[in-house]
Formats: C-alpha cells, structure tokens, sequence
C-alpha cells in the first residue's frame, strides 16, 4: 500500500521527535503484549487451578493479574505521554511553517487566501492533522500489534476456528475502504464550510460598527446560520458514514463468533477441547474486536486529517517574494525612474497602470492624484515591490530595484497608510516597530515631531502605555499621528504619504502637516491625496487616469492648462463652499 504523499511529508517532520517516538513505540509493544498474556493466563486457571494441577503458589494469581495490569497503565501512561509531547511540537511546528510563510508570501496572494482561511488552516486544520497522527499512530501500530498478538494466541489455541475468525481482517479493510473516499469528500467539504464560517465570525467582529449603524445584524445571523446549518449537515453526514462502518463490522464478527462457538462445542463433546482452551480462545476473540474496531475507525480522523494537510501544505507551500538581490549597503539618494511600467492584475479587463514613465529626482514632492481607479495605490505599491510590473521596471538611483534585494530595497521606504495598521502592544513598540534595539530617545522626538507628545503625557503608563487591538484604546487622529511617528523615526530616504491626514479633525491635521513638512524636507515623497489642498505644495503633481499619466506640474501650471486636474480641483472646491 502507497502513503499519501502528505503522510509521507509529515513523516520527515519527525525524526528530531525519533527517540520519544520510540518510548511511544515500546509502550505500545507492552501494552499489546498484556493482552494475549491475559488471556493465556485464564486458560492456565481454568484448566489446572480448578483441578488442583496449578503448579505455583495460590497467591500468585492475583499478583499476576495485579502485575499485568499495572504493566499495562504504565506503558498506556507511557505512550500517551510521549505521543502527546511529539504531537503537540509537531503542531507547533506546523504552525510554525504557516505563520512564517505568510510572513514571507507577496500581498496578492491574500486576494486568493481571506483572512477567516488562514486563521482556519492555522488553528482548526493543524488540530486535524494532529489528531490523525496520534490515531494513526495509535490505533495502527498499537492495535495492530495487539491484534497480531491476539491471532498468534488464536492460533496456538486452534488453528481451525481461527481461519473463520480470519474472515473478520478483510471484511473490516473492505468497509473501511468502501467507505474511505466518502468521507475524504464530505471531509474536504466540512472544511471549506469551516474556513467560510471562520471567515463569517471575523468578519463579524471586526465590523461591528458597521453592523450595527447600518443595521446588518439581521444579514450577517443569515450568514452565520447558512453556513453553521451546511457545516451540521456535512457533519452528520460523515458521522453516519463513519458510525456505519461500526454495526456491519460487529454484525460480521457476531457470524464469526456464532459459527466459532458451534465448532467448538462441537470439538469439546469429541474430547477435542478444554473448557479453558475454549474459554481462553472465546476471550481473545473477543478481545481481537476491540482492537480490530478501532483500526476501522482510524479512517474518520485518517480523512479528516489527509484533507486538512492539503490546506495547510498548500499554504507552507505558498511561493514566496523573491529573496535575491544584492544588499544596498548605503543610505539611498532617492531618485526613482519609472520605465514604460505597466502592470494587470489577474482576471482584470484592463492594466492596472500602462506606459508609466517618470523620473522622481532625490528630496522631491511629487503628488499623484485622479479619481478613484486610477492607478495611484497602485503605483506607489510598485516602489517597495508589494507588487511586480508585468513590463517595465523602476530604477532606484539608477539601479533597478529587481537587483536589489528587498529587504535592502524596503529599508529605504517609510509609509503612512489612511489603513492605519497598529499592535497590541505599547506606544513606544509601536513607534519602534522593526528596530531590534529601540532608542527610547529616538522615540520620544520622533513622537514629540508628530504631536503625540501631549497625548502620551496623558496616557496611564505614558510611551510604555499598551494602545489595544489595533489601536483601539486611542482616537482616529492619534492613531494616525501614531503611525506618523513610526514613519518619523524610520528616517528612510524615500516617504510615501497615502492619505496621511484622512482621519485627522481640522486642529489635528495643521499640527501634523507642520510634522510631515519637517519630515519631507529632504525626502523623496509620494504622496496620495484626494483632498487637493493638501497637495498644491507640492513640487510635482501627476494626474493618473485610468492607468495612464495624462498631466503632469506643479498646482499653478495644471490650473492654468485648465485640464483634468482643473476640472477635479474646481468640483472639489465647488463641493467644499457648499
């Protein structure tokens, strides 16, 4: 019988765990062993301890039966505990594997994996892998040995009843592979509804604002209900597929055991058997069943487990950004050349930029504006490489960044996002976000150039103030300047400005404006602005419209063509004087 090629791949994960796998393995063997032993040792009792024949002191008998069971606790103990300690590592290596791909993995491969996905195939999907190892493990090689120990005692006994109990082996492999590839196709079913409920309950609890102001309350208790209904119908479905294979296995041993017991009565009347023979050959039949049970319902977990390793292999698996390049050993002077850059996302109609070319000197403004779809995030996505251009290429003083690798290439960059992304943790880890060995100094002006300094005056703990999920313990604005300060105290050569000041009142944005002025100065910055009277300092401004630069200039001289960026700025300052 061929592995799985993802049982295989699971493993070569476990040769580090190799000698507490052994110990598991021993206990195993042990506790097998006690079976047969158990039952030899009745058939002894009934055939000589009642007929005065023994042979060994009376109060042997229950120390043996005392011995055997206490051999068999330590050595279940024994493998449990050692199953347990190479299981969970192994989860905690598959984890592991995961969490440090998606750190690893381009953003475009998030439009393919939601976040409700990755959550799943991190927690509930490794849990199944786990749990398929330790019944695999378990039930085949514990259960196995016990039932082999059990058919050589058969055997020993009578080797003619023991072929008919031999009916039991391949009758309970044929069940168990007639029903093995239903309940790998429901499994991977369950598991996709899973992923989608997952995505549901984090969907839901990180958009309760908008559920409750628009009223969607109603919505999302359909959804979850659609989905927690389908999840139930998958799950009884393969709990009766997988509960089937229980009675017709027992409803085959009861035949065997029938037609056993009629032979043997038959051979004990022609002098052919004993009452212990008969007893003892009764008991480790039945004992065999036990073992030979669970062996058929390894398959339930076996599947559930072979489905959540492809999810999970698939993410481990997951082609990662680039990591060539050569280290850029310097601070860079910032220029920034765009070369006939053009780039399509998959499925889209349109590029999403075509023929972008534009040279950005080393401390220049420049601003990019247009109407929503133009091409502006895009664009400024291109320059720390969070995207690849399908033509073109974009030169960093002269290098192409392709060259360069990205670690270098985005230790140039700091970036504030109108998604403004903080951590749970404190204000001055925040600010330092990156820096293996933060200068607490270096915080501290960093939080005072963008405005923070009065708000942290009057935080609890003050910098090492711990700001929540997300930030949550602070306002928009201060999360805003939070994430201006991180950009601060980066000090990169190259700043790129999305929506900077969105979330900002009127008396927060002229205080942090006067922070971002200071910051910019001597800085290449990319700035994204819808509000077009953030941006008329600017050195340059580009206009973008549907893909392509179709004006270029500084405020005045795009006024004064009376073009598309003339036409924006007059329906936005019509649009405020209302």
């Amino acid at each position: 019988m061929r592995l799985p090629a993802n049982l295989k791949r699971l493993a070569k994960m476990l040769p580090p765990y190799r000698n507490r796998i052994f110990l598991a393995l021993l206990g195993m063997l042990v506790t097998a062993g006690t079976e047969p032993t158990l039952t030899y040792l009745m058939g002894q009792l009934l055939d000589k301890g009642f007929v005065g024949k023994l042979g060994f002191p009376i109060w042997m008998v229950p120390l043996c039966l005392i011995g055997i069971f206490v051999v068999r606790g330590v050595s279940t103990f024994m493998t449990t505990y050692m199953m347990t300690w190479v299981t969970s590592r192994l989860q905690n290596d598959l984890r592991r594997g995961v969490f440090t791909k998606l750190l690893d993995v381009p953003l475009g491969f998030y439009a393919k994996h939601p976040t409700g996905k990755v959550i799943n195939s991190m927690m509930f999907e490794t849990q199944q892998i786990i749990d398929m190892v330790k019944n695999v493990i378990t039930s085949l090689i514990r259960d196995a040995l016990t039932a082999l120990g059990l058919l050589v005692m058969l055997l020993y006994y009578n080797w003619k009843l023991t072929l008919i109990t031999l009916v039991l082996v391949p009758t309970t492999a044929y069940v168990v592979r007639k029903t093995g590839k239903r309940l790998q196709r429901l499994t991977q079913n369950y598991l996709g509804v899973n992923a989608e409920l997952t995505q549901v309950l984090e969907e839901t609890t990180r958009a309760q604002q908008v559920i409750k102001i628009f009223g969607g309350q109603a919505y999302e208790r359909d959804r979850f209900e659609q989905r927690a209904e389908k999840l139930r119908s998958y799950s009884m479905r393969m709990s009766n597929t997988f509960a089937a294979t229980v009675p017709i296995t027992q409803v085959i041993a009861a035949c065997a055991l029938s037609i056993v017991v009629v032979i043997a009565l038959v051979q004990a009347n022609a002098g052919e058997a004993t009452v212990g023979t008969f007893v003892a050959f009764i008991s480790a039949m039945l004992m065999l069943l036990t073992p030979l049970k669970r062996i058929a319902e390894v398959n339930g977990p076996l599947q559930r487990g072979l489905a959540a390793s492809d999810a999970v292999f698939e993410m481990i698996d997951a082609e990662p950004e680039r990591i060539d390049g050569k280290t850029l050993d310097h601070r860079a002077r910032g220029e920034l050349h765009f070369v006939d850059v053009g780039i399509t996302y998959p499925g889209a109609q349109r590029p999403a930029l075509s023929h972008i070319n534009l040279t950005i000197r080393p401390g220049e403004n420049v601003a990019f504006v247009g109407m929503s779809g133009g091409g502006k995030s895009t664009l400024v996505n291109l320059v720390p490489e969070f995207f690849q251009p399908d033509l073109g290429e974009i030169r960093l003083d002269g290098v192409p960044i392709r060259e360069l690798s990205l670690q270098s290439l985005r230790r140039q960059i700091a970036m504030v996002s109108q998604h403004v992304v903080l951590f749970d943790d404190t204000v001055a880890a925040n600010i330092a976000y990156g820096d293996a060995n933060p200068d607490r100094a270096r915080v501290a002006a960093a939080a005072k150039a963008a405005h923070l300094d009065s708000v942290i005056a009057n935080l609890p703990q003050g910098l090492d103030t711990v700001i929540g999920d997300n930030g949550n313990r602070l306002s928009g604005g201060q999360r805003q300047r939070l994430a201006i300060a991180r950009a601060i105290y980066k000090d990169a050569p190259i700043l790129i400005l999305d929506e900077a000041t969105s979330a900002l009142d009127t008396e927060s944005e002229r205080a942090v404006q006067a922070a971002l002025d200071e910051l910019m100065r001597g800085r290449t910055t990319l700035v994204i602005a819808h509000r077009l009277s953030t941006i008329e300092r600017a050195d340059r401004i580009v206009v973008l419209t549907e893909g392509r630069i179709v004006e270029s200039g500084s405020h005045a001289e795009l006024l004064a063509r009376n073009g598309v960026y003339a036409t924006l700025y007059q329906l936005q300052f019509a649009k405020e004087s209302v």
